[in-house]
This record gives C-alpha cells, sequence and structure tokens, in this order.
C-alpha cells in the first residue's frame, strides 16, 4: 500500500512540472545562492594565488625576521657577502604625515633598489635617490602633495616631541598600485629618515646557476651563530605561495559573514518552501482524503508526502546547482569584458552533490509539517465539494499558549541583555533575544495579521472594489498570509537592523570627520609668515568658501607624560566647526581663560567640565574646562584656547583652512597652492580622509544591504509561488468576479494588490523588530554609536519590499485574468 500511496503522489509531480517547479522555487534561489557563495570563494581563491605577489619573480631567497629583532646592518652585510649571492635588498615601510603631525596627508615610504630585476617600481621622470634624506613619490602622491622634481617635503613621525624631517624629491615613479600615498628610496635611506636601523627583510637574487640549497645552508650558518637570532631562510618561490595565501585568508572572514547570510536565506527558504506545501498539500486534500477512505494510513501519507518533498528539493537543487556552475563558468569572460582577469572556478563536485542532498533534506524537513496536517485530513473530506478547507481564522490553543511563552521568553531574554551590557556574554544573549522574537513572530503570526493589515489596508479600501477585495482575500486567509510574511519580515528584520546600525556609524563617522577634517583643505605653515596675502588671495578666489586661518600649539599635562596639539580656530566660521558637539558643557562658552578638550585629553587629565586645568608648553596656561568633546578637536588636537592663551603657549604654528566651492578637487587644489607657498609650507587635502571614511561606511551599507537583499529575494520568491498557487485555487472565484463584471485589468490589480499585501505586512513586521534589536545591540555592546531612527531610509525599506512582491505577483496576476469566466466557473 505504501508503494501504491508513494507512485500516486510522485506521478503527480512528474505529470505536472510546472507545479513542481514552483513549489521548489525557493529551494532552487537557496541552492543557486549557496553554491554559488561556494564558486565565488573558489574564484577569489585560484584568482589572488593565480596573480598575487608582493615579492618580485626574481627573488630566490628571501631572509626575514621571524618575530625578533631585525636584521642588523652587520647581518645585512653578511648575507651580501655570501657565495651566490647577486644581490640584496632589505625591505621595509615606514609610515609618515606630511604637513600637521595629526592631521597632515599619510605617506608611506618603502625600500626598494629603484631598479633591476628585485625592484617594484619603474621611474618616469627625476633621479632615484641615492643620498641621505632623498625620495621619489608616485605619481598620485605627487599630484595629492603639489610636489615635483627637486621639491622638498617635511615628514612627520607622529610624535610631537620629534622633529620632522625635510626630504628632497628627487623623482617621481609608478609603483603597485594602492590608495595611499606611497614614497620610494634604498633600503639605507628608508632606515636613516626613519631613524630605526636594522630591517625586518632581505630579498636576495642568487647568480645564475647557483645552488639555493648550499645558499641557503650557508646563510643559516652564519646568521644564525647567535642563539638570539630568530630569523627565517626561505626560497622566493616559497614566499610568494605563502603571500598568496595570507591574501586568501584575509578573505575567509568575509565569506564567513557572507556565509551567516546565506544561512539566512536558507532559513527563510525552508520557511517560504513550508508555507508553499501547505497550500499545495490543502488543494489537494479530496485526494488525500480518498486515499485515507480506501485504506491509506495516515503515517504512510506522511510517509509518501515527505518523499515527495525530497524529490522537488533534490530537482530544484540540482537546477540551483547547474545554473551556479554556469554562472561560474562564464565569469572569466565576462570579466574579460571589463578588462579583468580571474580564475575559474573549477568543478567542485563534492560541494555540488552536498548542496543537491543539503536541498533534498531541506525540504523534506519543511514539508513535515504540513504533511502531517494534511494526512490527518478525515476520510469523509472526499465528500466534500470544495478542494479546500475553509480558512482558519484563529489559531490553536496550544500555537497560542507556546506564541505567549516565546513572548515571554522574549521579554526575559532583553532583561538579560540590558543586566550585561558591555559584557562578553551581551552577544549571545542578543542572539537569544532574536531567536526568541522570531518564534513569537512565527507562533503569533495570524493574530497579528489583522490590526496590521487593519492600519496598512486602510489606502487600499479607499481604491474600489478591487482593494477591498484585496484586503478582504489577505485578511480571509490570516494562516496563509501570515507564513508568507513572516518570510519577508525575516528579511526586512534584518535589514532593518542593518540600517539603524549602519546608520548611527555614519552618524558617528560624520561628527569624527566634522572635528578631524573640518574644511576640505588645509595649508600647515611653522613661522606664520606671508599668510596674510594668502588668506587675502584665497578669500578673493570664488572657488573657495569658509576661508579660515588657525593657529596650533604642542602642550602637555603637568607631568608631561601625554602630549596634544591646541588650536584657535573661529569654531563659528566652517560648517563642520559648527556642528561639533560636545559631550559635556558648552562649545560656545569659549572664552579667554577657559578651554575645550577632546575626550581623551579630558581622559588624561582627569578633567570635567568645571575643573581647571594647567597646559604646559613653551609657557603655561591654567584654563577652565567649560565643555568636553565626544571626540578630537579640529585637526585632531586635544584642546581649543582663546589666541591669546595660545599664544601664552608659545612655539605656535599657523595655517589656513577653506572649503571648495566650485569646481573639480585637482583644479580647485592647483588653485590653493597658487595663491600662495610660504617657505616650509605644506598642504593637505583633508577631504580625502573624509571620503575615505564614507567609502568605507557606504561599502558596508551596499555590502550589508546586497547579502540581506537574498533573504528578501527568497521571500518575494515566496509571494510569488503563494500568490501563483493562489491564483489556481481561486479560479472559479475569479470566474465568478469577471461573470459579474470585473474587467482583467481590475482583476490584476486585485491579485497584484494581494502580492503587494504580502510585503507590507512584512515589512511593517519586520521594521518593529527590527529597529528596537538594533538599539538593543547598541546600547549592549557598548559601540558608543548615537542611536538614531532613519526614518527615511526605513521608509524606503517597506516601499521598495511592497513593490518587489507586487512585481513578483505580476505574472499570476496575469495568468488569472487571462482565464475566461465560462472556463473558470465549469472548473473544479
Amino acid at each position: 500500500m505504501t508503494a501504491t500511496v508513494l507512485r500516486t503522489q510522485l506521478s503527480g509531480v512528474w505529470r505536472r512540472p510546472g507545479r513542481l517547479l514552483m513549489t521548489g522555487l525557493s529551494v532552487l534561489v537557496a541552492a543557486f545562492v549557496v553554491f554559488g557563495t561556494v564558486l565565488a570563494y573558489a574564484i577569489v581563491t585560484r584568482t589572488t594565488l593565480d596573480t598575487f605577489s608582493e615579492t618580485p619573480e626574481a627573488v630566490s631567497v628571501v631572509v626575514y625576521a621571524n618575530g625578533g629583532e631585525p636584521l642588523s646592518p652587520r647581518q645585512v652585510g653578511e648575507i651580501r657577502t655570501t657565495a651566490g649571492v647577486t644581490e640584496a635588498t632589505g625591505r621595509v615601510t615606514a609610515t609618515f604625515t606630511v604637513g600637521d603631525a595629526s592631521s597632515g596627508t599619510d605617506l608611506e615610504l618603502l625600500a626598494d633598489p629603484g631598479s633591476g630585476p628585485l625592484s617594484r617600481i619603474t621611474l618616469i621622470s627625476g633621479g632615484y635617490p641615492r643620498a641621505a634624506r632623498e625620495i621619489a613619490v608616485d605619481r598620485r602622491a605627487a599630484g595629492r602633495l603639489g610636489v615635483t622634481t627637486g621639491g622638498t617635503l617635511r615628514l612627520n613621525t607622529g610624535d610631537r616631541t620629534a622633529a620632522p624631517v625635510t626630504v628632497t624629491v628627487t623623482g617621481i615613479v609608478d609603483g603597485p598600485r594602492d590608495a595611499a600615498e606611497r614614497a620610494w628610496a634604498p633600503d639605507r635611506v628608508v632606515t636613516g629618515i626613519s631613524g630605526t636601523p636594522g630591517l625586518p627583510r632581505v630579498d636576495i637574487l642568487a647568480a645564475p646557476g647557483a645552488d639555493l640549497s648550499a645558499m641557503m645552508s650557508g646563510l643559516s650558518d652564519r646568521l644564525l651563530r647567535d642563539p638570539m637570532a630568530y630569523l627565517s631562510v626561505t626560497t622566493g618561490e616559497t614566499m610568494r605561495v605563502r603571500e598568496a595565501r595570507a591574501a586568501v585568508r584575509q578573505f575567509d572572514q568575509l565569506f564567513a559573514l557572507v556565509a551567516m547570510f546565506v544561512g539566512i536565506a536558507v532559513v527563510a527558504a525552508a520557511l517560504v518552501a513550508t508555507s508553499t506545501f501547505r497550500i499545495v498539500f490543502a488543494q489537494r486534500l479530496r485526494q488525500l482524503a480518498l486515499l485515507r477512505a480506501i485504506g491509506a494510513q495516515q503515517g504512510r501519507l506522511v510517509v509518501a508526502l515527505a518523499v515527495e518533498g525530497a524529490v522537488v528539493g533534490l530537482v530544484t537543487g540540482a537546477v540551483g546547482v547547474l545554473l551556479a556552475q554556469g554562472a561560474g563558468l562564464a565569469a572569466p569572460a565576462v570579466a574579460g569584458l571589463f578588462g579583468r582577469t580571474v580564475s575559474g572556478p573549477g568543478m567542485p563536485v563534492g560541494a555540488a552533490v552536498a548542496v543537491v542532498i543539503g536541498a533534498g533534506l531541506l525540504t523534506a524537513g519543511a514539508v513535515l509539517a504540513p504533511a502531517f496536517a494534511a494526512a490527518g485530513v478525515s476520510p469523509l473530506q472526499a465528500l466534500r465539494s470544495a478542494s479546500t478547507l475553509p480558512a482558519e481564522r484563529g489559531i490553536a490553543g496550544t500555537r497560542l499558549a507556546g506564541g505567549l511563552l516565546l513572548s515571554a521568553a522574549t521579554g526575559g531574554m532583553v532583561w538579560v541583555t540590558v543586566r550585561s551590557m558591555g559584557s562578553s556574554e551581551a552577544l549571545l544573549y542578543l542572539v537569544g533575544v532574536g531567536a526568541f522574537g522570531f518564534g513569537t513572530l512565527i507562533a503569533l503570526g495570524p493574530v497579528l495579521i489583522r490590526p496590521i493589515l487593519a492600519v496598512a489596508g486602510w489606502p487600499l479600501r479607499t481604491a474600489g472594489p478591487a482593494g477591498r477585495l484585496a484586503v478582504s482575500g489577505i485578511g480571509g486567509t490570516p494562516r496563509r498570509a501570515a507564513a508568507v510574511s513572516v518570510v519577508v519580515a525575516l528579511g526586512v528584520t534584518m535589514l532593518a537592523g542593518t540600517v539603524v546600525g549602519i546608520s548611527s556609524l555614519q552618524l558617528w563617522t560624520d561628527r569624527t570627520m566634522a572635528s578631524r577634517t573640518p574644511a576640505d583643505l588645509a595649508l600647515f605653515a611653522e613661522g606664520g609668515g606671508g599668510l596674510d596675502d594668502v588668506l587675502a588671495r584665497l578669500r578673493a578666489d570664488p572657488r573657495f568658501r569658509d576661508v579660515t586661518p588657525f593657529r596650533m600649539a604642542d602642550f602637555s599635562t603637568a607631568d608631561g607624560g601625554f602630549s596634544h596639539g591646541a588650536i584657535a580656530v573661529d569654531m563659528g566660521a566652517m560648517t563642520e566647526l559648527r556642528t561639533l558637539s560636545a559631550a559635556s558643557g558648552q562649545v560656545d562658552a569659549l572664552g579667554p581663560g577657559t578651554v575645550v578638550l577632546s575626550a581623551s585629553a579630558a581622559t588624561d587629565f582627569d578633567a570635567t567640565v568645571g575643573d581647571v586645568v594647567t597646559l604646559h608648553s613653551g609657557g603655561m596656561v591654567r584654563a577652565e574646562v567649560v565643555a568636553v568633546l565626544t571626540g578630537d578637536g579640529p585637526l585632531r588636537t586635544g584642546a581649543i584656547l582663546t589666541p591669546a592663551d595660545l599664544d601664552a603657549l608659545g612655539g605656535t604654528s599657523a595655517g589656513i583652512l577653506a572649503d571648495i566651492a566650485t569646481g573639480g578637487r585637482d583644479e580647485a587644489l592647483a588653485a590653493f597652492r597658487s595663491a600662495g607657498n610660504p617657505a616650509g609650507a605644506e598642504v593637505a587635502v583633508l577631504a580625502d580622509e573624509r571620503d575615505k571614511a564614507d567609502d568605507e561606511v557606504s561599502s558596508l551599507f551596499a555590502a550589508a544591504v546586497g547579502l540581506l537583499g537574498l533573504t528578501v529575494l527568497i521571500a518575494a520568491v515566496g509571494v510569488g509561488t503563494t500568490t501563483g498557487l493562489s491564483v489556481l485555487e481561486r479560479t472559479r472565484e475569479f470566474g465568478l468576479a469577471r461573470a459579474l463584471g470585473m474587467t482583467r485589468g481590475r482583476l490584476r490589480l486585485m491579485v497584484g494588490m494581494e502580492a503587494g499585501l504580502y510585503g507590507l505586512i512584512g515589512a511593517v513586521l519586520g521594521i518593529v523588530l527590527g529597529v528596537p534589536m538594533a538599539w538593543l545591540a547598541l546600547e549592549s555592546l557598548r559601540l558608543d554609536l548615537p542611536l538614531t531612527f532613519p526614518g527615511g531610509r526605513l521608509a524606503l525599506i517597506v516601499l521598495v519590499t511592497a513593490a518587489i512582491t507586487v512585481l513578483a505577483g505580476l505574472l499570476p496576476a496575469r495568468r488569472a485574468a487571462r482565464v475566461s469566466p465560462v472556463a473558470a466557473l465549469a472548473a473544479d
């Protein structure tokens, strides 16, 4: 009997391949996403291993410090005199700022021989540095710093107690592409400028035909005589592979994050599959009841339905894997059209089989609850003329009790999370809040549908009969609406929480950048002489606005343990400075004998508003603290003083801040420099740092939205599938509506509105759950980010989600409108 029942169910599946595809569409999408992620990781890994190399191909042997002291000049000399060594060059990187020590432009100085097989750069103009305090800069750095061959730069180490180093630019070079400004010089020049003798690494070029093993043994014998020497000797090829693998490992955390979002998408696919099978089985109640009437036991029906689900999962999972494999194989050709080179993903058969089997198991598990419900139908149901059971208006008492219990558990977890704010367990408790909260949503969803629909559906009721019918259609099947909307809510919850978190991060970044980079451009001059004429020319140039002078000085605490910068600037002269926020006190209370401290300086002084602090430099200033900022002061300073108090400190420098009013940044930068350049002055493009911070936040936002979009995509698939199956189920209803005069256009509109309502209800539930979760996360994890409510972005999420679900219902709506009234009324 079991085999007969199984054949009956599977024959229906094969006779209707379209129904099979519709039923398992969410699983197909999930399989495509999972296997696509596997292939993407393979592509990134292979491409990195094939193309990445910080070590030039000509390098034969590498000697590097393995966690100990760098190689001394004596050890470098022994390397160069080892038999078989043709050339040896050190690798070291030092970081400086050009202009002000805190707010100048960052510049990386790298060691390179400048020519030959061990070099990574190409000289464009001028000559490569050979003498002390000479450097060559790459083209990007030359443009940003406004320096040409023969010019000079002042390099600051970041230590305010150390004097800047003035270097001469001897040439312009092309090197490996990087977002940072870079300069290059021989290893001995770099160590001389940085003041740190010793090299962390030396690259060696072996003579043609040299025995690398013998050379490495000789190097080990000479370098490892000292038992305290922690050095390693390896081949260049090994180092290249190691660097490539290290570069690949940096993607592991990224793909681990991607895997988490993919897991959420798989959960959404399982929920969609459960809802879909519930509808499909409800449409076959008469068939199932007849099987019960002729002797099929409930257990055998459950097994048959579970097998049917597994078959659907295996087939659609295989299709998803094949589609993903095709996209992966096409990736190199597509990348080639855009001038990029990527490696193919290969064919990971094991992963493909695992994804297909996982799809089958996922669907078999998702079908169990609907299978038990459908198999439990009474044989007397076979005598009913309708193909579906009447819609149940409420939920069972056990489900209601379970939902209330989950709701109480959610509240308890919130209380525990609040009590543990800042502890290492807070994240674990947050996960519990999310799990219990979403469980509550699943259990009580049918109860929540009607009040939400009463509010969300009000505008549709005013749209005429189509709108009223759409609202009543959703309200008449609250369980189905809840099952579909909860999947949408899952994606929107994650999306809303992410938007709130990133909006808070954006606000914090804007506040931080407002103090660190209060202008687009800055000119720093040591003495300050000649700035009056430059200031006048810049203020007369329409390409600039808010041109403001400033003066700076260094100071330290009474014990000399902490050093900061102080600034005197008109706080109301620039837009960014007017937005400077204080954690306590009032910034505009600044006056003679008072000071505004940064957060770090206030910590170093152990001072709060109302305390008197003493600033030590060439002179001494005692001032009352009138405000403590949330972060740094302007240009990363630690204190804001009046000009008179700053003069009392002594040793001041001066400069000019300006925003770009019109024209491009490069054009404005050239005009800013042409206005005048007093001796020893440097120009910094502060807007670059602000743009970099904004780009990082924007990239994070785009990546998060893209990954969470997978869940919304699967939810949209669920809406489309549910709407399509609902159209098949309600053929006679639509035929009656058409017979009573409803036009095809209004019928399409009604079905589209129903699909949109699924998304709208889910979006509302997601916002209600996601925003408090995000606030709780920010507070409990002590991230010190301001709590925000990005109403515009959240409203956009609701509208876009509703629009996506409307689009998902377009095809079923067209199918419903094409049925003739006569044929629909004759259908069973």
